[in-house]
């Protein structure tokens, strides 16, 4: 069967070990012809020879699917559980009100911008998700940040390593990590940007190092391993949701990601959430 751009596939020389999308095929004229892939489940950029390819039958797709949402839910239901137990202590007392960091989430996928923004609508969140290609984010993200003004920006998408196993730290080995470090970067430097924004960057096996020294708090992926697409969210609805006067690290989230901090780590933030007294002034008016 012709592989045409759209296709989820597996290669074969891999055991099909993971779902993805082709997302365009370039033709060679002296060789074969290559494909350029994405995961359909997890944040990483491959490619591949066509004859290594083979279309994932329809079972096979559906049992993967199953499985995803599952664990998508499990995460929405924790989270959400989380928040219903912390803000419980605060409706108590009709003059207090509860308000999260607004998050600006970049990207590079449409599918998972799509998918990121159903997390954040059932967290309650208030999120501005935006479908921005990788090479691109650099030059959007300063103007999106005026916009928006978030307390807390994720920069992401897909990502990989050219050689996996070597050339850690040449940023020519990665095939969008510099990139979300050009982006990174245009946040801090963004006048409008908070002093305080919170950045999460990167996606599978991205350049780690680079991404931190470049102003992330929180980054993948220290030991160049995939993570999750929800491994972001999870990560942002966590600052979104913690106390300001707390700080938040990497220990406090590492058993909720696929990997914990072999996937993503960082320096940590103080969280963005917080409690606001009404006062009273109606009641007193009326008095």
């Amino acid at each position: 069967m012709k592989i045409k751009k759209g296709d989820i596939v597996g290669r074969k020389s891999y055991g099909k070990d993971i779902l993805f999308v082709v997302e365009r095929i370039i033709n060679q004229t002296n060789s074969k012809s290559i494909a350029i892939l994405k995961g359909l489940n997890i944040r990483i950029q491959a490619d591949s020879f066509l004859d290594d390819l083979e279309i994932i039958d329809k079972k096979t797709l559906q049992e993967s699917q199953k499985k995803i949402e599952k664990r998508f839910i499990q995460t929405i239901n924790k989270c959400v559980k989380g928040q219903d137990e912390s803000k419980q202590e605060y409706l108590k007392r009709s003059n207090k009100i509860v308000y999260t960091g607004k998050i600006l989430h970049l990207d590079g996928d449409k599918r998972y911008a799509e998918k990121s923004s159903l997390f954040y609508k059932k967290m309650g969140l208030r999120a501005v998700v935006r479908s921005v290609t990788e090479s691109r984010q650099p030059a959007v993200v300063s103007g999106l940040i005026e916009r928006y003004k978030p307390d807390i920006l994720v920069i992401t998408g897909h990502d990989g390593m050219i050689k996996g196993g070597t050339g850690y730290y040449d940023i020519y080995n990665y095939r969008n990590s510099k990139y979300f470090i050009q982006s990174v970067k245009m946040a801090r430097n963004t006048r409008a940007s908070k002093p305080n924004l919170v950045i999460f960057a990167g996606a599978c096996q991205s350049y780690y190092e680079e991404l931190i020294q470049a102003g992330a708090n929180f980054a993948s992926s220290p030991a160049r391993i995939l993570i999750d697409f929800i491994d972001p969210l999870i990560v942002a609805e966590r600052v979104a949701t913690t106390d300001y006067t707390k700080y938040i690290t990497i220990q406090d989230i590492e058993d909720e990601l696929r990997d914990g901090q072999r996937g993503v780590n960082g320096i940590g933030a103080r969280g963005k959430k917080q409690i606001l007294e009404i006062w009273n002034t109606l009641c007193r008016n009326v008095m």
